[in-house]
C-alpha cells in the first residue's frame, strides 16, 4: 500500500470527532469538500435516531422528555453533528464558495429540505408537543397542573409556545394532501432561493471595467486608483480594474468624471440578473412570490405577509403600511428639497449634460456635500485605518460592557482575510469567539452580515456553551502602498454588524432556539442600528481616528463637519428604504397568482416613495436578496421599524451619557442577553421604561425640532 492510500484510509472526517481546537472552533484547515456530504448524511441519520427515541418514549409526554430534548437534542452524542456541519457549510457558501461547493449545495438542498419537512411534519412529534401544550393551556385556565408536570419558567413557556406554533405554521394540522403540497412548495422554494443567490454572485463577479488609458481615471482619488491597479494585477491584467463590489463601485460612481463609464457601471449593476440566460432571476422571483403565497394560503392566511406578520412586532400589514406612509409624510417634502439642491448644483456645473441621470446622483451629491459642508469620504479615510477602527470598535464594547478582545492565531480560519478573537467578560471569564471577515473576494457574496458557527445554550450538564460569532463584510482592502483605509460609511457598516455580534455574544439563555439573535425580525435590527449612532459621536471618534501616517488625531473642525453633515440627504435615504419596504409588501400581499411583468410592477409598487425618474430597464427585485433569498420576505420594513427603536433607545444614552455603564448594563441585561425568551416589547419597555415613539428618530434626522 502506498503512502497516499494509507493516508486516505486513516483519515477521519473532521466533523465526526472532537475538533481539538481552541474552544472547539471549526477546524477549517482540516475540512475537505468531500467531508460535507458524508457528515450531512450521518447527521440526518443521527437526528432521525434521536427523534425516534423521543417519539417512542412510553412515558407521558412532558416538557423535559420532549420539548427540551428536541431543542438541545444531543442525545447520546456529545454534539449535534447535523448542526455543526450545516453551520460551516452554509456560512462558507456565502463567504468562501466555489463552483464545486455550489454544485454540492444544489445536490444537498432537496435532501436537507426533505429532512426538515420530515421533522416538522412528524405526526408523533407533533402529537406529543400538542399534548404538552394543551396541559399547560388548561393549567392556565384552572390553576391546576397535573401530576408528572412541573412549573415552567417564563423562558420554558415561551419555548413550548414557539415549538407548538412552529409545528402548526409548518403544516402539522394539514391533511395528508396538504402536507404533501407543503413539502413540494418548501422544497422548490429552497432550491430557487439557492439558485437566486448563486446567479447573483456569478453575474456580479463576472463584470469588470478594465481601463488601460490613465486619462479615464480622471477625478478618482489615489485610494480608488491603487485598489483598481491591485485588482488588475490580481487578474493578471495591465492597467486598472473596477468591479461591482461596493469598495470599487461606490468610489467610481462618486468621483469619476467619465460620465459614459459611470453610466456603464450603473447599468451593469442595476441590470444584474435581468438578461436572458441561465443567470436571469426574473422568473425565479415570480415563482418565489407565488410559492410563498400558496404556502400561506395553504396554512389558512390570505397572504404571505399575513403569515409572516403574525410573529412580528408590527402584527399586521396595516401597521406596516402605516409606518411606511407616516415616514413618507414626514420625509417627502425634505427629500424634494434635497433633490432640488442636487439639481441646482448639477445645473451650475454641468451645462453640457442635458439631464440629471441616475449615474450622476452620487457624483453631484458629492459636490453638494463639498459645497455645504466642505466634506467628503476621502477626507476622512486617512483617519479611518482599519486596524485602528477595530481597536475603536472593540474599545467601545470595553467601555460600555467591560468585555475585551484578544486575537488568537491558533484558532483556524477559512481565509487569510479572517481574524479570530477570543472575547472575555468583565470578570475575565471566557465569553465567545468572534470572527471578522473584512474584504471582498471572488467567492464571497456582496454586502455585510452577521452569522454564527455555534450558538449559545446550556447543556444537560448545566454547562453554558458559549457562541462562535462571525461578522462578514466587504470593506476597502489594503493596497501595496497603504493599509486598509475606510470611509465613514464603512465604519457604520462595521458598527452595525458588530451590534448584531454583541447580540450573539451576550446570549445567555437556556435553550438555543431562543438564544442570541433568534428574535422577531423587526426587533433583530435594534442592537445593530443602535451601534451605528456612535459613528458620528465626537467622544467615540476621538478614541481611534488618528492619521495613518502622522498619528495626529482627527481635527475637531473635521469632526464638527461630520456632525453637521450627519443628516446630509437623510430624507432621500429614508425614502429609499421606504421604497424597498413598499416593494416587499407589494409582492407579499398578493392574494392571487402573480404573473405581472416584474420591472413595471416594481416601478408602480414603490412610486409613492420615489422622487426621481425611473429607467425602464433597471430592476432591483432580481438582486433583492433580502426578500428573495435572505429571510426578509414581508419583513424589509423591519429596518425602519427598528430605526424607530434604536433612535428612541439611544436618546436614553444621550441623556445619561453615551458611555454610561449603568445604561449599557441595562441594555445588555434586558435586550442583548435575553434573545427571544420574552415578547420584544416587554424587553424593550423593561429597558426604556416606555414604548418607543417616532419622535426621537425625527429629531435625530432634523425633521422635527428637539423638545
Amino acid at each position: 500500500m502506498n503512502e497516499n492510500t494509507s493516508e486516505l484510509t486513516q483519515r477521519l472526517n473532521p466533523f465526526f470527532q472532537p475538533y481539538n481546537t481552541p474552544h472547539e472552533t471549526a477546524p477549517f484547515h482540516l475540512i475537505r469538500l468531500e467531508d460535507y456530504e458524508e457528515a450531512f448524511m450521518e447527521g440526518i441519520r443521527r437526528e432521525n435516531e434521536e427523534i425516534d427515541l423521543i417519539v417512542n418514549d412510553p412515558a407521558e409526554p412532558t416538557f423535559d422528555n420532549t420539548i427540551a430534548r428536541v431543542d438541545n437534542s444531543k442525545g447520546e452524542h456529545y454534539y449535534d453533528l447535523l448542526g455543526r456541519v450545516s453551520e460551516v457549510f452554509s456560512n462558507l457558501l456565502s463567504a468562501e464558495t466555489n463552483d464545486d461547493m455550489d454544485d454540492l449545495a444544489q445536490k444537498l438542498d432537496p435532501i436537507l429540505t426533505k429532512h426538515s419537512n420530515d421533522v416538522s411534519l412528524n405526526p408523533k412529534l407533533f402529537e406529543r408537543t400538542k399534548h404538552i401544550y394543551e396541559v399547560y393551556e388548561e393549567a392556565k385556565r384552572t390553576g391546576i397542573l397535573p401530576e408528572g408536570h412541573r412549573e415552567l419558567t417564563a423562558e420554558e413557556h415561551r419555548l413550548l409556545e414557539d415549538e407548538y406554533d412552529g409545528y402548526v405554521r409548518s403544516g402539522a394540522l394539514l391533511d395528508e394532501a396538504g402536507k404533501q403540497r407543503l413539502r413540494e412548495l418548501t422544497e422548490e422554494g429552497s432550491m430557487l432561493s439557492l439558485q437566486f443567490s448563486q446567479n447573483l454572485l456569478k453575474e456580479k463577479k463576472a463584470f469588470v471595467l478594465h481601463i488601460t488609458d490613465e486619462q479615464q481615471l480622471d477625478g478618482l482619488p489615489d485610494t480608488a486608483r491603487e485598489a483598481a491597479a491591485q485588482a488588475a494585477k490580481e487578474r493578471r491584467k495591465k492597467g486598472w480594474v473596477f468591479t461591482l463590489d461596493y469598495p470599487s463601485y461606490h468610489p467610481f460612481m462618486t468621483y469619476s468624471t467619465q460620465r459614459d463609464l459611470r453610466r456603464q457601471m450603473y447599468m451593469a449593476y442595476n441590470t444584474l440578473c435581468t438578461h436572458k440566460g441561465k443567470t436571469c432571476n426574473i422568473d425565479i422571483c415570480k415563482r418565489l412570490v407565488n410559492l410563498r403565497r400558496e404556502l400561506a394560503q395553504l396554512l389558512g392566511y390570505d397572504t404571505y405577509a399575513d403569515y409572516v406578520l403574525k410573529h412580528r412586532m408590527a402584527t399586521n400589514t396595516e401597521h406596516v403600511y402605516q409606518l411606511l406612509y407616516d415616514l413618507i409624510g414626514a420625509y417627502k417634502d425634505k427629500a424634494l428639497e434635497e433633490r432640488k439642491e442636487l439639481e441646482e448644483i448639477w445645473k451650475e456645473e454641468a451645462q453640457d449634460v442635458p439631464e440629471l441621470e441616475p449615474w450622476d446622483v452620487s457624483f453631484y451629491s458629492h459636490k453638494l456635500q463639498l459645497k455645504q459642508y466642505n466634506l467628503d469620504a476621502e477626507m476622512l479615510r486617512p483617519y479611518l485605518q482599519l486596524d485602528k477602527v477595530i481597536e475603536g470598535v472593540f474599545g467601545l464594547a470595553t467601555r460600555l460592557y467591560g468585555i475585551t478582545f484578544k486575537e488568537n492565531k491558533d484558532i483556524p480560519v477559512y481565509h487569510p482575510d479572517v481574524k479570530a478573537y477570543e472575547v472575555f467578560d468583565r470578570d475575565g471569564s471566557y465569553l465567545a469567539v468572534f470572527y471578522a471577515d473584512f474584504h471582498p473576494r471572488k467567492g464571497k457574496q456582496g454586502g455585510a452580515w452577521m452569522t454564527e458557527f455555534q450558538g449559545q445554550w446550556v447543556d444537560e450538564k448545566d454547562r453554558n456553551i458559549r457562541p462562535h460569532v462571525s461578522v462578514v463584510m466587504n470593506l476597502t482592502k489594503p493596497t501595496a502602498k497603504n493599509p486598509a483605509l475606510l470611509t465613514l460609511g464603512e465604519v457604520e457598516t462595521f458598527l452595525h454588524e458588530f451590534g448584531h455580534s454583541l447580540h450573539g455574544m451576550f446570549a445567555n439563555t437556556h435553550y438555543e432556539a431562543l438564544s442570541g439573535t433568534n428574535v422577531w425580525w423587526d426587533f433583530v435590527e435594534l442592537p445593530s442600528q443602535f451601534m451605528e449612532n456612535y459613528a458620528v459621536e465626537r467622544e467615540f471618534l476621538r478614541t481611534f481616528a488618528f492619521h495613518y501616517k502622522t498619528g495626529e488625531p482627527i481635527p475637531d473642525e473635521l469632526i464638527d463637519r461630520i456632525i453637521r453633515s450627519r443628516n446630509f440627504m437623510v430624507a432621500s435615504g429614508c425614502l429609499r428604504q421606504v421604497s424597498l419596504g413598499l416593494l416587499d409588501m407589494a409582492y407579499y400581499t398578493q392574494r392571487k397568482e402573480f404573473d405581472a411583468d416584474i420591472i413595471p410592477f416594481e416601478k408602480e409598487a414603490w412610486k409613492d416613495a420615489i422622487i426621481t425618474p425611473q429607467l425602464p430597464d433597471t430592476c432591483m427585485t432580481v438582486q433583492f436578496s433580502h426578500i428573495m433569498a435572505g429571510g426578509y420576505a414581508a419583513g424589509y420594513y423591519s429596518y425602519k421599524w427598528a430605526e424607530v427603536l434604536d433612535a428612541d433607545a439611544f436618546s436614553l444614552f444621550k441623556r445619561n451619557g453615551i458611555f454610561d455603564p449603568k445604561t449599557a448594563q441595562s441594555f445588555r441585561d434586558n435586550i442583548l442577553s435575553k434573545g427571544g425568551t420574552e415578547h420584544p416589547m416587554t424587553l424593550y419597555k423593561r429597558f426604556r421604561g416606555q414604548e418607543p415613539t417616532i419622535d426621537a428618530l425625527l429629531e435625530r434626522n432634523g425633521i422635527k425640532q428637539q423638545s
